[in-house]
């Protein structure tokens, strides 16, 4: 995404419009510039392509739409790498001591690098050049790493990012958000609840799968202190609402006016026709790797109890529950199992509250024994639950003993 100060937007009254390039020869030459640069300084320095970029904003008024797009080819598209024999703080500790054994030092300091290097390299059985030496010595400033790889894309997939990261950035200084998720597919639901519950936003969720949702989301600048980490999982969620199919959006906005000073109040709506391009996958199979891990030690088991990704929605007050995945038997049992492992209390108070308001009476829990459950307020009284225990990884073996008792 992008950084506050590459966001360009202007005001229609009281609401607030987004900056968008249009697919046009003008905007294609524009993100093919960027594009070119960045292949070109394959293999050279950061600091060396930051030059370059510069050198390519020149005096033209768009130079902040030229930084935006440079923003994101390096933060989505490149790999900056370290290149050094050694680490590079070990390689200057080593320099240094080397140094201060020829005190005192001499004036021509270019030579004094250059001996040193030499002598490390002795040092080193001639395994490791002096030149390497040197250029290793500072290769982890920023400046110093190496562009190693550079996913290259089309001029029209960045002017797709760069809309869409414009839009994402509105959502920095909400205060809340409310969406309106139409009848849709029920896959296009799970999926939007997925990344609900992966970004750890606090939603009020109102609804069902065949009238559709309304979902009112906490914004960052709703909480007691404003969160620019929450801000950012609130703006990462967006590309995953653009895969529903039928939606709007509102959300009120608190924004510094840079005239007076003060709080600004603006708003902002969005809805299914905005033309964005999401870069989330549409098939994302586990929320995260505690979950993969299980399922793939779950197939090794010799068991007739067969593991299932996909679950149906379970309707809450104020929430809907996604279980992680779900047991079932071929005499016709069946279980729900729901992997906790965040330790953030907010999160952990939502699961739990859900568990005691869920009308399901085969839902196992399973629990990390790293989280701060007295912190989060969270007590297992009145839990329908049943209840397992881990630590860094969920053994499957003991989920499988829990359903054969």
């Amino acid at each position: 995404m992008l950084p506050s100060d590459l966001l360009i937007y202007r005001y229609s009254g009281e609401s607030i419009v987004p900056k968008k390039l249009p697919l046009d020869r003008n905007a294609i030459a524009l993100a093919s510039e960027q594009i070119d640069c960045f292949q070109d300084n394959l293999g050279t320095t950061q600091g060396l392509l930051n030059q370059k970029l510069l050198e390519l904003e020149g005096d033209n008024p768009n130079y902040r739409v030229k930084r935006g797009l440079a923003h994101l080819l390096k933060n989505n598209f490149s790999t900056f790498e370290i290149i050094s024999p050694l680490e590079p703080q070990q390689l200057r500790q080593r320099v240094f001591s080397r140094a201060a054994e020829s005190l005192p030092i001499p004036s021509n300091r270019p030579y004094l690098l250059e001996n040193m290097a030499s002598l490390l390299s002795e040092e080193l059985n001639r395994e490791v050049l002096p030149s390497e030496i040197e250029r290793g010595l500072y290769a982890d400033l920023q400046e110093n790493r190496i562009l190693t790889n550079f996913d290259v894309p089309t001029s029209e997939e960045l002017i797709h990012r760069y809309n869409l990261s414009q839009v994402q950035g509105i959502f920095y200084r909400s205060s809340h958000i409310i969406i309106n998720a139409h009848r849709n597919d029920p896959g296009e639901y799970k999926l939007l609840f997925r990344y609900l519950k992966l970004f750890q936003l606090m939603a009020y969720i109102e609804g069902d799968a065949d009238t559709g949702f309304t979902i009112t989301i906490d914004g960052p600048t709703s909480l007691f202190k404003a969160s620019t980490r929450y801000g950012l999982a609130l703006a990462k969620m967006i590309p995953a609402l653009l895969h529903v199919s039928k939606w709007s959006l509102k959300t009120k906005l608190q924004i510094k006016d840079s005239y007076t000073g003060g709080i600004k109040t603006s708003y902002f709506s969005l809805d299914d026709r905005c033309g964005l391009v999401s870069h989330y996958s549409k098939g994302k199979t586990y929320d995260s790797m505690l979950e993969e891990s299980f399922a793939k030690r779950w197939a090794k088991l010799k068991t007739q109890w067969r593991l299932e990704r996909e679950v149906d929605l379970i309707p809450l007050p104020g929430s809907v529950m996604i279980p992680d995945f779900r047991l079932v038997h071929p005499d016709g049992r069946d279980f729900l199992l729901e992997i906790v492992g965040y330790w953030r209390p907010e999160y952990l108070q939502k699961k739990f509250y859900q568990v005691r308001n869920s009308d399901v009476d085969n839902l196992i829990l399973a629990v990390s024994e790293r989280l701060n459950l007295e912190k989060a307020g969270v007590k297992f009284t009145d839990t329908p639950a049943k209840i397992i225990w881990f630590k860094d990884k969920l053994n499957p073996k003991n989920i499988l003993s829990l359903l054969e008792d």
